[in-house]
């Protein structure tokens, strides 16, 4: 089965066994890796949409399809494992697509893509045809969405749904803040009950599906975590801490207070002033209260930040991978204690510049 690492699709892939492909989204298109057996070494087997900045992979396991959103030429579906792809954003407004997400809502399936600026579109002829949920742009905080980088747009960066109830969904703006629907995207409410901390800068949101309502989520001032389904919130980290920008985040689905966190020592503003972003992993195995640095098979600096981190749990273990804007991959099958170099020269793995746009069908993998 296909596994994705993006900055903007899901990141928790459950298989029989082992994943065998690893489809990673770049700035400049999709890199296909393979590997012979559940521990042999990864192989560069194939790259596509070359010229287009994927920021977000959807592997829709009832269909087999594959969806691609990219910033600057919109969104792309294939049919065919990647061997083919077809333009398909038919009511989509936007080029800039920062987010994928599906759920299977009785009998349908339901896609979901949002844009820059903040909007959510959504799908149920498998991307055939899209329309807005128009009633998302409404509530009472879009006037104050900013992003501090021109052109100042915020974006809609997470889509995420309660595992129990299809029907509740979770959107985050970058910056804006965290949104919850109950109805499908009929209607939205923001979701409060941070302390003075919260600036609404949304990162990433992760739902644990034993325990629907405890939610992690990372921003720019740190990690939070409820356990009342977001009422309140208990802020985990700060940017005191040695992971001091927190992006991906994951909740394992099966081991309860397992948590993953990735991201850079402090904020992008200084990044350039130093020269790194001094990326890390870090680990707890309580819920978040505590938090250990993993390194071990890791460069000892990272300098782009890690922008993308994803999960594929098998019967009896799972692996980690994370990948950055350096262009290398890493992965771990023992929890985060050891790490191993999946790929390495690959273009950056990132969210948001301008691409190029091209209509049609696309040719795949090379």
């Amino acid at each position: 089965m296909q596994i994705c690492l993006s900055p903007g699709g899901p990141s928790v892939f459950n298989t029989d066994e082992p994943a065998s492909e690893l489809l990673v989204a770049t700035m400049d298109g999709l890199v296909a890796l393979r590997r012979s057996d559940d521990r042999g070494a990864w192989d560069l087997t194939g790259r596509a949409l070359e010229g287009r900045h994927v920021d977000a992979l959807l592997h829709e396991p009832a269909s087999g399809m594959l969806f691609v959103g990219t910033f600057g030429d919109s969104l792309h579906a294939s049919e065919d494992g990647g061997a083919t792809w077809e333009r398909r954003d038919s009511g989509i407004d936007s080029d800039q697509i920062y987010s994928l997400n599906a759920v299977r809502v009785g009998d349908s399936v339901r896609v979901y893509a949002g844009t820059q600026p903040a909007r959510l579109y959504v799908s149920e002829d498998l991307g055939a045809h899209w329309r807005e949920l128009s009633s998302f742009p409404t509530v009472a905080s879009v006037h104050d969405w900013d992003f501090p980088s021109p052109p100042h747009v915020a974006h809609l960066k997470g889509i995420a749904f309660d595992p129990h109830q299809p029907t509740t969904i979770y959107v985050g703006v970058e910056v804006g803040g965290l949104f919850r629907s109950l109805d499908s995207g009929d209607t939205w409410t923001e979701v409060l009950g941070f302390d003075e901390e919260w600036n609404g800068d949304y990162h990433r949101l992760s739902i644990r599906p034993n325990r629907p309502d405890e939610l992690f989520l990372s921003s720019g001032p740190g990690m939070w975590r409820s356990r009342d389904g977001g009422r309140s919130w208990a802020h985990l980290s700060d940017r005191t801490e040695r992971i001091g920008y927190p992006d991906g985040v994951i909740a394992h689905p099966d081991r309860d207070d397992l948590l993953f966190v990735a991201g850079a020592a402090s904020n992008p503003g200084t990044w350039r002033k130093l020269g790194t972003a001094d990326a890390r992993v870090a680990r707890s195995h309580d819920g978040g209260d505590s938090w250990e640095v993993l390194s071990s098979g890791l460069p000892d600096e990272i300098h782009g930040n890690l922008e993308a981190m994803c999960m594929n749990v098998y019967p009896g273990g799972f692996e980690l991978f994370v990948g950055g804007i350096d262009g290398d991959v890493f992965s771990s099958v023992d929890e985060g204690d050891t790490w191993q170099q999946v790929a390495t020269g690959l273009p950056s793995v990132s969210k948001g510049v301008v691409g190029r746009t091209r209509a049609g069908v696309i040719a795949g993998w090379k």
